[in-house]
């Protein structure tokens, strides 16, 4: 999978952290409004992480753990603490990633179409704007709104070749987890908000897998 699809799987996760708890759950069959309006926070906003990268070269999963800030200016930043410190920042046109002793590795969105196409994505998310979502993705809900997903299949075929589908999990108006299923390999997993403290401790892939998808005891 090229860096570029890879940044954008990340830049998504970034855009869906922002969507805590701000309204009751209620006990009834969702649709994608009802959970773009519930999941919808303004800025400045912040949530922790957990993320799990999968690979045949590693004999387990890798596990990051961070933050997601969305900014009052508009800058959307995630920041690796553990197992190393790297902060990603998307603002003005362009990804900036730095890590220390690094130059700064700058990729322009409109050198970047798989980057812009999900730059959209953002904005959509963010302010609930199914419309602004559908430009992009192909939407999908279901479940209750006590337990639901929503799913976003490409609809640009150029992104579709990298990314197969991505799949949000939640609860109420809580995002719990962003799953991203490239169009090869294996699926990578945030855990965010309530499933991110859940998973303090815990190792186990399926298990991991399972807080994700909202099968673990609540």
């Amino acid at each position: 999978m090229s860096a570029l699809t890879t940044a954008a799987r990340r830049f998504l996760a970034l855009a869906c952290a922002f969507a805590l708890p701000c309204a009751a759950a209620q006990a009834q069959v969702p649709d994608a409004d009802w959970i773009l309006q519930a999941v919808a926070r303004p800025a400045p906003s912040r949530t922790v992480f957990v993320e799990l990268r999968d690979s045949p070269m590693l004999k387990q999963p890798l596990r990051l753990q961070g933050e997601y800030r969305r900014e009052s200016d508009g800058r959307l930043v995630r920041q690796v603490h553990a197992p190393y410190a790297e902060t990603t920042t998307l603002a003005d046109g362009e990804a900036v990633v730095e890590r220390a002793g690094r130059a700064p590795r700058r990729i322009a969105l409109a050198q970047a179409p798989e980057l812009a196409a999900i730059q959209a994505g953002f904005g959509a998310l963010l302010a609930g704007d199914r419309e602004l979502l559908r430009k992009t993705y192909d939407v999908q809900a279901g479940g209750a709104r006590e337990q639901w997903t929503l799913r976003l299949v490409p609809r640009d075929p150029r992104l579709a070749a990298a990314l197969a589908r991505i799949d949000l999990y939640g609860r109420g108006a809580e995002l719990r987890c962003v799953e991203s299923h490239p169009a090869k390999g294996a699926p990578q997993r945030t855990l965010m908000a309530g499933a991110a403290a859940a998973a303090d401790g815990v190792a186990d892939a399926a298990a991991l897998a399972a807080l994700c998808h909202g099968d673990a005891a609540r």
